[in-house]
């Protein structure tokens, strides 16, 4: 049996960025040739793997499995000795742990293969921004895999570790990042009459960007508008010619979602037509990809919270949404799907690191949790 603990601590100290995970790729394809998977895919989402492990009971349906891969553009300040080797890039938030658990169920599934059909093995690169999971489907994934269900979890901080939260309905929010570029007309910072200050622009667009949330939208349908960015000019005595702006907007509805975006350009454009400017909005550029809300299925909820039910110490099936993105999302817009969060709190000072944190850490012992929790999706949906 791999030691699956030493194996997340390898990926952990190896992390690497999204589409660039050739790494992790072949450590995948080495394990799952061991564990005798009947069938393995490369070349999906660029280095995206499938393993097909088929049922000793016969014919059946099939369903997915999902992990993510990649690791985040930042630089770990862990000093244990499994920290990321390489500077600006870290396993900031498990998918080293995700890959691992995937792995090892794998290894699990082949050993009995007391089910009926075939179970789809999705390894997903790039998950962290750059729509790896849209690149995988574009790729094939689901016209050459069909599948009756698909499932992906996550661990999150926060929840006792072995503890698994679900709901139905919205579970992470959709994620578009947006760019305004206010056009003024410089000028000295002495005279402004003679200028269109577009930085004063620029300010009462933020301010107004508010109201696409505090007054356009259902108050009992959350959503968020955040402008984290704002870049305007160069010297103190000088009014710049134009500002940009840039945020991120979330929202748990695909029609929030759009409005959204419609109302933003049409809010900024008359925003600055009003001081004698011009605003103009773009979406998602520079190679970001939009990702719209996980939304679980009822049905596929029901399997999932009985799976969770069966393995986990607790489980909570109510659990509140959360405003972070996953692009699982495009093949849960496609299949019905379930994302669970799975508990990695230690009990210990570590808790206190969020993902995204430079002193996160995967927690080991929910390794056999999540296995778990994968082959009792298998049993439930296919060992009948």
């Amino acid at each position: 049996m791999t030691d699956y603990a030493a194996l997340r601590r390898d990926l952990h100290r190896h992390p690497e960025l999204g589409f660039e995970e050739h790494r992790t790729q072949a450590i995948v394809v080495e394990h799952l040739q061991r564990c005798g998977v009947d069938a393995i895919h490369t070349g999906l989402g660029q280095t995206g793997v499938v393993g097909i492990i088929k049922g000793a009971l016969g014919p059946g349906e099939r369903i997915g499995l999902r992990a993510d891969m990649d690791c985040l553009p930042m630089t770990e300040e862990n000093t244990f000795e499994h920290a990321s080797c390489h500077a600006g890039k870290m396993h900031g938030c498990g998918h080293d742990g995700h890959t691992t658990m995937l792995l090892a169920a794998a290894e699990k599934l082949c050993q009995s293969r007391q089910f009926r059909g075939e179970v789809v093995l999705i390894f997903q690169p790039a998950e962290e921004g750059q729509g790896g999971a849209s690149a995988m489907v574009e790729d094939g994934l689901l016209s050459r895999f069909p599948m009756k269900r698909a499932y992906a979890l996550h661990n999150f901080p926060g929840i006792p570790a072995g503890h698994i939260h679900l709901r139905p309905g919205p579970m992470m929010a959709s994620s578009d990042r947006f760019r305004i570029r206010v056009q003024g007309k410089g000028g000295h910072g002495a005279m402004p009459h003679l200028a269109v200050d577009p930085v004063l622009v620029a300010a009462h667009i933020v301010v107004a960007l508010q109201s696409l949330v505090s007054r356009a939208q259902n108050p009992i349908r959350p959503a968020v508008v955040s402008c984290t960015i704002v870049k305007a000019g160069e010297a103190t005595n000088v009014i710049p010619d134009h500002a940009v702006l840039e945020g991120t907007y979330r929202a748990f509805d695909p029609a929030d979602r759009a409005r959204i975006g419609e109302q933003m350009a049409v809010l900024a454009s008359h925003t600055a037509q009003a001081f004698g400017a011009e605003a103009k909005v773009a979406l998602n550029q520079d190679a970001h990809i939009g990702y719209p809300a996980v939304i679980n299925d009822p049905a596929a909820t029901e399997v999932a919270l009985a799976a969770a039910h069966a393995v986990a110490e607790g489980v909570r099936a109510d659990a509140d949404p959360v405003p972070g993105s996953e692009d699982f999302s495009f093949i849960a817009e496609r299949v019905p799907s379930c994302y669970v969060l799975l508990g990695n709190d230690r009990g210990s000072e570590q808790d206190q690191y969020f993902l995204h944190h430079p002193r996160y850490d995967f927690n080991d012992a929910i390794i056999p949790v999540g296995v778990a929790y994968f082959c009792e999706l298998v049993k439930r949906e296919l060992g009948h």
